[in-house]
């Protein structure tokens, strides 16, 4: 059976792991930039509510290729991180989840800056007057009222690190016990005629994805 394998096991504890990884990263990140867009006007901020969504209508491959670019070797970036690291990013564990991250932030920040855009800030103001700080504003009023959202962006945004596969193939590469996810192994599978094994990873992915969307729907009830 596939399944008693390391083969097989393999890719799901590495796709799981970059997935809450970069769950956490798009929670936070999501939340704290759709907080200050709910909360400011500036102008062109329509421009740069686009860039924002921009991971969420391109192809994989593209944001795959635009992170190479970014953080390949003899770009800025790159050249920073390897320099610091003593190793590039690309086609590191690394470089799954940024890929996973970038492509699922923008679920987090829609869902963070729609949870936010909800509260009134007349609840926040009178806080403020009752002596409280933002922090305590921020961390003890506006988080709970917006928990609902925030709770299904973060499994969104887990579920869909989980199934990324243009944007991690393109960025970090195949390498089985590295950086080969789910989304990669059932590729190869398929390819190389090994359709049992590829059925397998796919009913644990379908399985997996499920379980975040019920949850989603629970969240938001």
């Amino acid at each position: 059976m596939p399944m008693l394998t390391e083969e097989f096991l393999s890719p799901i504890w590495l796709s799981v792991q970059v997935a809450v990884v970069s769950g956490l990263l798009a929670t936070v990140f999501g939340t704290m930039i759709g907080y200050w867009m709910a909360r400011t006007s500036f102008k062109g901020k329509m421009i740069v509510e686009t860039l924002l969504m921009m991971p969420l209508v391109l192809p994989p491959t593209v944001v795959g290729f635009l992170l190479l670019v970014i953080f390949g070797r003899h770009s800025l970036i790159g050249d920073v991180i390897e320099w610091i690291f003593h190793q590039p990013v690309i086609f590191t564990w690394w470089a799954a989840v940024i890929a996973s991250t970038v492509v699922a932030f923008p679920l987090m920040y829609q869902s963070a800056k729609a949870g936010f855009s909800t509260i009134e800030s007349d609840i926040e103001g009178a806080a403020k007057v009752d002596g409280a700080h933002s922090f305590q504003v921020f961390a003890y009023i506006t988080v709970p009222l917006a928990l609902p959202s925030l709770l299904s962006g973060s499994i969104l945004s887990f579920a869909r690190a989980l199934g990324e596969f243009g944007a991690t193939l393109m960025f970090a590469g195949n390498i089985p016990g590295k950086t080969q996810t789910l989304p990669t192994a059932i590729y190869v599978a398929i390819d190389s005629g090994r359709m049992e094994l590829a059925w397998a990873w796919t009913i644990c992915i379908v399985i997996l994805s499920f379980i975040m969307l019920l949850a989603v729907r629970r969240s938001s009830t």
